[in-house]
């Protein structure tokens, strides 16, 4: 097997503004991995937040490529990624995530198979995805949510943490008057303080919210804890649910942990805390980063594990450089082809197995 990566520049269609930052574009590397002329593709994006720039990610490609050239063919590779073989314990859980995409890529188009029947999962997914609205304007996000839920969206997910709560309640009250109907999540991303998450989240269960994202701070999932069992309405663990190790400890204890591919390291370690918090009362998010097709793949490829989808990174881009899981009409599902179903734009309607090295 050979690999091989390229760097492109993602522009959102406006920035996207959350508690803590502002985005208006991020880098993606692409890895491409080759065997007996089929190429299997993966993706990781640039996070400020987890400290990964573009160079750190292709630094890490590189060592990954290094070792992917040791193994007869993906099955092996991915076998040894599996039990730690492949990449260290220093790689970023993203990287991971990305080799690991990549190689069920390449896995299925050679068994001519989707990713999700790969894992055991026979049926084809679709799952209504929440579509992000960012802070902004009461009067802007209105009019997000008549657009949304006019093109078909069902669920809505207001981004919330302004210095002053009462400006979240007056946006998330304008929200609901214009999608009635509509599902509501919130997601401070850790900005409220216990006092005021304790004041606020009555306030959220009257306006119809379905459930809170991390609503305090992380770093005491303890408090968190103890905040989702007085709590109205349920609240996901997100910051504070990193890894298996994070969910362990607040299995049964939480309503929902939002599950990232790329914080906790990708497809398989996703069904892992899937295992783990089965049977727990903790259900399922299955959450991403704003990425290309390309990049959300993997996870649609679980969508019908999970009791919230909240995978709408891709619709946030100006130009998506990749094709083939929807999202559009509101409902994120895999395409029907090999892989990961997902081809680029340039080559949409061609052979699949044709895609080659980028």
């Amino acid at each position: 097997m050979k690999a091989a990566t390229r760097t492109v520049r993602l522009e959102l269609t406006e920035p996207l503004r959350i508690s803590r930052s502002v985005m208006a574009a991020r880098d993606a590397v692409w890895l491409s991995v080759e065997h007996d002329g089929v190429t299997g593709h993966g993706e990781a994006v640039t996070s400020v937040y987890h400290g990964l720039d573009a160079a750190t990610l292709r630094r890490c490609f590189a060592d990954a490529s290094r070792e992917l050239c040791r193994f007869p063919d993906p099955d092996a590779a991915l076998e040894a990624l599996r039990a730690g073989e492949l990449t260290g314990g220093a790689t970023p859980p993203a990287v991971r995530a990305a080799v690991e995409a990549a190689l069920l890529d390449l896995a299925g188009v050679r068994a001519g198979r989707p990713v999700h029947r790969l894992l055991g999962l026979p049926q084809a997914p679709v799952a209504a995805t929440a579509r992000t609205i960012g802070i902004t304007s009461p009067l802007d996000a209105a009019a997000q949510a008549r657009a949304l839920t006019a093109c078909g969206f069902e669920v809505l997910k207001l981004k919330a943490g302004l210095p002053d709560p009462e400006e979240d309640v007056e946006r998330l009250r304008v929200v609901r008057d214009a999608a009635p109907g509509a599902r509501l999540l919130l997601d401070p991303n850790g900005a409220w303080t216990p006092r005021q998450a304790e004041a606020l989240l009555p306030r959220c269960a009257e306006l119809g919210v379905e459930a809170v994202e991390q609503p305090v701070a992380p770093g005491d999932p303890d408090g968190l804890a103890a905040l989702a069992a007085r709590s109205p309405l349920p609240v996901i663990a997100d910051e504070d649910a990193v890894g298996l190790e994070d969910v362990r400890r607040l299995a049964g204890r939480v309503h929902g942990v939002n599950v990232k591919l790329a914080k906790c390291g990708g497809v398989h370690a996703a069904l892992r805390i899937a295992e783990t918090v089965a049977g727990s009362g903790t259900a399922l998010m299955l959450g991403c980063l704003t990425a290309s097709s390309l990049g959300l793949a993997p996870a649609v490829h679980l969508a019908g594990t999970a009791r919230w989808a909240d995978l709408d990174g891709h619709l946030l881009l100006a130009h998506d450089p990749w094709t083939g899981i929807g999202g559009e009409d509101g409902y994120v599902r895999t395409s029907g082809l090999p892989g990961l179903g997902v081809e680029p734009r340039a080559v949409r309607g061609e052979r699949r197995a044709a895609v080659g090295e980028r």
